[in-house]
């Protein structure tokens, strides 16, 4: 079952997202999540398997450009986490649909994403849920 999260679940989600996000704490991501959870413009999934959270999705409504669309806003997935051992059956797509479908709900005629250059295995997933990979970029940043 994916249900999609209230406030209550915000360490829940944190407790999975912290497997993925691992330069968080449990703590920081709770507080991110309850935040976004509680937004109009963004919504959190969590996938269960009799009762037992085994993954999560977040994705949120972004106004601003996002490479590759030409509408306003997008749906944006901005994370999707499974535990390794319930990989490849599926559960991580029932999660992006979830965020899909809200996106589509909220207006949205665009859904897109982002992985960092080296991540293949994102990569491939992206590609097979029918993402489109629309550029690569490299994002510089320096103290001043």
């Amino acid at each position: 079952m994916v249900k999609k999260a209230v406030a209550a679940d915000s360490k829940t989600v944190a407790e999975l997202a912290v497997r993925m996000w691992d330069d968080s704490s449990v703590a920081e991501l709770q507080r991110e999540f309850a935040a976004s959870i509680s937004s109009r413009t963004a919504v959190c999934f969590i996938k269960y398997l009799e009762d037992m959270p085994i993954g999560f999705a977040q994705c949120g409504l972004r106004n601003d450009y996002v490479e590759g669309t030409s509408s306003s806003p997008v749906g944006y997935l901005e994370g999707v986490f499974v535990e390794e051992k319930y990989r490849n059956k599926g559960y991580a797509k029932e999660l992006v649909l979830a965020c899909e479908q809200w996106a589509k709900d909220m207006g949205c005629s665009e859904f897109a994403s982002d992985c960092e250059l080296t991540n293949t295995v994102s990569l491939d997933f992206h590609l097979s849920l029918g993402f489109d990979e629309a550029d690569r970029i490299i994002c510089f940043r320096k103290s001043i």
